[in-house]
């Protein structure tokens, strides 16, 4: 049984399921897939996203909204906190910075993540951080506002073994996508050997990011066997050693 940790299910093509949900959610299960965690990055498509999967006891939530996001409400940490009342709620985020997408005085990104830090702290809620050519910066901010107290999880990582290092000191887990399994991900595969067992989860970002061999196309949940796969092979270790790793870490960072 394998736990996605950070997916957007609201966005996957279910064209292969005759735009389905219920259908997708069927396979996924045959799949073994035990949990999954879908990540809100907009306010304006949570509630939809909310009622998706209000069916399915497996699947928890986030609310934030995504770094890149320019569009709609840019929530205070209030209202981040006022939203933590859904029971299925068990993080804050996506959050963090990107400079890569997104250009000119940032500092509205800098302000939205203290928010997002913030409401954390508030709930009790780990943090789910995206960062993208803002390695210095999201370490700096995450020290500045006392994100240890807290903790929670640098997703999709793509950064070396250093940043990975310094994310553990201040209580933050690393969440491996289809990206490891790329053959120029060569620091994220050092990483991934490297990371200690109690540290690390597994992901799709679905639908983006799709691992080998399905690199380029739409990704599902339940490609996460390949993350998997791929990392015992890093770790010279099996699959189902990556499961339970990686499923007992989810459980003991979100509280599920």
């Amino acid at each position: 049984m394998l736990i996605d940790s950070h997916c957007h299910l609201d966005k996957l093509d279910l064209s292969p399921y005759q735009n389905d949900f219920s259908s997708f959610m069927q396979e996924a299960e045959a799949n073994q897939i035990e949990h999954m965690l879908c990540i809100s990055i907009d306010l304006e498509a949570y509630p939809a996203m909310c009622d998706l999967v209000a069916p399915y006891q497996n699947i928890s939530l986030s609310v934030g909204v995504h770094p890149n996001v320019d569009e709609g409400r840019d929530p205070s940490a209030e209202e981040l906190i006022a939203l933590v009342d859904n029971k299925r709620v068990v993080a804050i985020g996506e959050t963090g910075l990107d400079y890569f997408r997104s250009e000119g005085d940032l500092s509205w990104q800098h302000e939205r993540f203290v928010n997002h830090i913030a409401a954390s702290k508030a709930t009790k809620k780990p943090l789910i951080i995206h960062t993208r050519e803002a390695a210095a910066d999201t370490l700096r901010i995450l020290k500045e506002q006392g994100a240890d107290e807290v903790g929670g999880v640098i997703h999709c990582f793509t950064e070396d073994w250093e940043f990975a290092q310094q994310a553990m000191d201040l209580n933050f887990y690393i969440s491996f996508s289809g990206i490891v399994t790329f053959k120029n991900a060569k620091a994220i595969q050092e990483v991934a050997k490297k990371v200690p067992a109690d540290r690390y989860l597994i992901e799709t970002d679905s639908p983006y990011l799709a691992p080998v061999p399905f690199r380029g196309k739409s990704n599902y949940p339940i490609y996460v066997e390949h993350v998997a796969q791929y990392i015992a092979d890093l770790r010279e270790t099996d699959k189902d050693t990556i499961a339970q790793e990686s499923n007992e870490n989810f459980r003991r960072l979100f509280s599920v």
